[in-house]
């Protein structure tokens, strides 16, 4: 890393916390979900997974892509609840809440993830 792209801010250390714990999530879901996908279930969690794994990953590098996967798989969670248990509010429940309150802080940090994305060294000899 370059001294322009470490953390320097409180607002950093949270993003990048923020990041690692989707990437922890990413790694959960993969690995329950890949088993889960063997014995005949949903692929939702497989792909979730590799869904959060990237945006953990691009988050940690300070890109904004990290954000919109993350509010893209949030979107894609919202699709799955509907198709699970349709207009249910209290089957919503135990599926969204979770991943509400992290899209919450994904959201608060875009403005940090937009200014470390701008920050970028440029690349010498590329053209």
């Amino acid at each position: 890393m370059t001294s322009r792209t470490r953390p320097r801010r409180i607002s950093d250390w949270g993003t990048l916390a923020l990041s690692i714990l989707i990437v922890l999530f990413g790694l959960i879901f993969v690995g329950g979900g890949g088993y889960l996908l063997s014995l005949g279930g949903s692929a939702y969690y497989l792909i979730c997974g590799i869904v959060l794994l990237a945006s953990g990953l691009f988050m940690a590098m300070g890109r904004l892509l990290g954000g919109y996967l993350f509010l893209l798989a949030w979107a894609g969670t919202l699709v799955w609840t509907i198709a699970e248990c349709g207009f249910d509010w209290w089957g919503w429940l135990p599926r969204l809440f979770g991943p509400t309150l992290i899209a919450i802080l994904v959201v608060l940090s875009l403005p940090v993830l937009r200014r470390q994305d701008t920050v970028r060294p440029v690349s010498r000899g590329a053209v």
